[in-house]
């Protein structure tokens, strides 16, 4: 017996968020037996952002009911079931929190469909409910509205029990949840862990240094492994006794502050840090009829790459990518302006430039520096004249080594993502 399951919420911090809305159809595998919906009144103001997407405002919640108003019935329709969500982990972790501000423990096995959708339509592009569904040809109204979801979920999970002859994904995909604890002493440290983009430090009994990690959310990131159950964080919560953090506020700068304070401090949790080395690059070859192409190779011994990749797939997506660019015409670029626009584009061999981000304030920037192709250093700075002029900014900067480590880790996060400026030197 399954119980499929959608929630609306505040939005806002992780585990501060309120439900907002819910909807539950008790599925037999065959049809709808039983079923509840109601907005919820989640006593707290709704983000503006949520607001625009679901089109649940706090004016339209003022007398709905209260979430312990509807628990009893929560309880009821899911007793002894299986819940399915799509993104479970999110609709159970909701539950599991509402519950627990009433001082209940909510457990319930669960399902996800984008992780069984993942397995059983791995020719699917996007496992978006909406995009989903689409591509299927399953209806859904009300995107984003709890009943509108949950009866789209209801009906892709008859597909997919469909699609899952033997069972196996299925029994393999069940997930048994422990309620949110977490240990009174662990509390104390996050209470001062701030919801900010940056770089914490996990300290043990002995003031060493036995983690380092980066983070967009830092409180979000220490609660899940205050709470999670793998190996390292079992660890962590057994030998904790400090965390301290510092604030970046951009995510390029956490990247390369991770790296730096790793590769420095060799904290034994860490292990080899994947996320940031390079192992190919992408270089120029010239055949013997004097042709030339582009090609992804090993990096380890060949240094005269155009850009460098943590794997070969990765470059190797980047590079078709790029040559099924067309121009204006219509027609397929010549090999020459492919190579050029790649250059002028990704490339930082011989820049000279200033990368200006987010600071760790509204009124702050972070600038990186890059001369001559290598990261020289970052700053924090106040005002424009602080990066603009060099000879200030060289005095404010904090050192980095312009290591090809370096180098790769702006490289590759200036392919993928997007920053305030760059200013040309």
């Amino acid at each position: 017996m399954y119980a499929i399951v959608d929630v609306e919420t505040t939005g806002g911090k992780f585990n501060e968020e309120g439900i907002t809305e819910v909807a539950i159809y008790k599925f037999d595998g065959h049809e709808i037996i039983d079923q509840f919906a109601s907005l919820v009144n989640p006593e707290k103001e709704i983000q503006p952002f949520v607001v625009k997407l679901t089109g649940i405002n706090n004016a339209m919640l003022k007398r709905a009911p209260k979430f312990f108003e509807v628990a009893k019935r929560i309880i009821e329709i899911t007793t002894d079931v299986t819940l399915v969500a799509h993104n479970a982990d999110f609709d159970h972790r909701m539950l599991r929190l509402e519950f627990d501000r009433l001082g209940f423990k909510y457990e319930r096995p669960t399902l996800c469909t984008v992780e069984l959708a993942q397995s059983l339509l791995p020719e699917q592009k996007s496992f978006n409910l909406g995009k989903l569904t689409k591509a299927l040809g399953i209806p859904i109204t009300d995107r984003h509205r709890a009943t509108g979801d949950a009866l789209a979920t209801v009906k892709l999970f008859k597909l997919l029990l469909q699609k899952d002859i033997d069972k196996n994904i299925i029994s393999q995909s069940l997930k048994y949840f422990k309620p949110l604890e977490i240990e009174p002493n662990l509390k104390l440290i996050l209470e001062n862990i701030p919801t900010s983009t940056g770089v914490f430090y996990v300290y043990n009994s002995a003031r060493e240094i036995i983690y380092i990690s980066k983070s967009k959310n830092l409180k979000k990131r220490v609660t899940q492994l205050f709470t999670d159950s793998n190996k390292k964080s079992k660890e962590i919560q057994s030998q904790v006794a400090d965390v301290t953090f510092e604030k970046t506020g951009s995510e390029l700068i956490s990247l390369l502050k991770e790296y730096v304070e790793v590769k420095k401090h060799l904290p034994y949790l860490n292990g080899k840090m994947k996320s940031t080395n390079f192992s190919h690059g992408l270089y120029l070859e010239v055949d013997n009829q004097n042709r030339t192409s582009l090609q992804v190779k090993s990096a380890k011994k060949n240094p005269n790459y155009l850009l460098t990749f943590s794997s070969s797939k990765s470059g190797t997506n980047f590079l078709e990518k790029q040559q099924s660019t067309i121009n204006e015409e219509g027609d397929e670029i010549s090999i020459d302006s492919l190579i050029q626009k790649i250059k002028d584009d990704y490339s930082l061999t011989g820049k000279n430039k200033i990368i200006v981000d987010r600071g760790r304030e509204i009124t702050e920037r972070s600038v990186i520096l890059l001369e001559n192709g290598k990261i020289t250093g970052y700053a924090f700075v106040n005002l424009r004249i602080q990066m603009t002029d060099i000879t200030m900014l060289k005095g404010l900067v904090t050192p980095l080594d312009g290591s090809k480590q370096v180098t790769h880790i702006v490289s590759s996060y200036l392919r993928h993502k997007r920053v305030y400026q760059i200013i040309d030197l």
